[in-house]
C-alpha cells in the first residue's frame, strides 16, 4: 500500500485530504507542522509527502528542504498544498526539493489525480 504523508496545520484540510485519498486506497498518516512530519520521516518511510507552505513551528518549504537530507527522501515526490500563488515561493519551493504545487482551494478530484500522476 501506498503511504501519504499529510502536512497541514488546519485539520479541516488534514481531514479533507485523508478521507479522499483513505476511500482511494491510500495509507494516510497526518501531521500539524514540518517539525511533527520530520519526526514522522526519521521513523516510517513515506512515498509521498503533500504539505502546505505557511504553518507554525517549521513552514513547508523548510521542511521540504530538510526532508530531502532524509536518507531514502532524496526522490520521493513532494507536492505543496497552499494558498500562495507567487512564483518567487514557487521557484524556491522548487529549487529546495518541492515537485508539484497545488493551489487551496482544490477539488478531490484535482488531489486524487495528482497523487496518482506521482505515485499511482
Amino acid at each position: 500500500m501506498i503511504k501519504v504523508l499529510s502536512v497541514d496545520d488546519s485539520r479541516v484540510i488534514r481531514e479533507l485530504v485523508e478521507s479522499v485519498l483513505k476511500n482511494a486506497g491510500y495509507a494516510v498518516t497526518s501531521a500539524e507542522d514540518g517539525l511533527a512530519a520530520l519526526e514522522l520521516a526519521r521513523k516510517e518511510k513515506f512515498d509521498l509527502v503533500l504539505a502546505d507552505i505557511n504553518m507554525p513551528r517549521m513552514d513547508g518549504i523548510g521542511m521540504v528542504s530538510r526532508l530531502r537530507k532524509i536518507d531514502g527522501y532524496e526522490f520521493i515526490p513532494m507536492i505543496m498544498i497552499t494558498t500562495e500563488s507567487g512564483e518567487d515561493k514557487k521557484l524556491k519551493a522548487k529549487n529546495l526539493g518541492a515537485t508539484g504545487w497545488m493551489t487551496k482551494p482544490f477539488t478531490p478530484e484535482r488531489l486524487l489525480a495528482a497523487v496518482k500522476k506521482l505515485v499511482g
